[in-house]
């Protein structure tokens, strides 16, 4: 299965990484190396994760990546990741994923 970013998901994804990069480009590495590892447990296992706390009526899961969550929906053959969000905010209702 394939795994991808919608825009704001990667517009987060990335912003957190330049935030933790300009603190500790060892720990925005790390987190990277980690995200990744979570990217491709999704391709051969894309229903890993849970239920968000936070919204458990929507089909989205999350998959942790500290301290980050990586919120994703499965739409057809693709695992999107909708939402990056830091594990001590609150997420907004994440987004529907774009088809293709």
């Amino acid at each position: 299965m394939r795994v991808r970013f919608t825009p704001q998901a990667d517009r987060q994804y990335l912003a957190a990484l330049t935030f933790v990069h300009s603190k500790s480009p060892a720990a925005a590495a790390d987190i990277q190396r980690r995200a990744e590892a979570a990217v491709a447990q999704l391709r051969e296992h894309p229903l890993s994760g849970h239920a968000i706390p936070e919204f458990p009526e929507l089909p989205h899961r999350e998959i942790p990546v500290q301290p980050y969550r990586l919120f994703h929906r499965v739409v057809d053959d693709t695992v999107w990741i909708v939402g990056v969000w830091h594990a001590r905010q609150l997420p907004d209702q994440p987004q529907e994923p774009l088809r293709g």
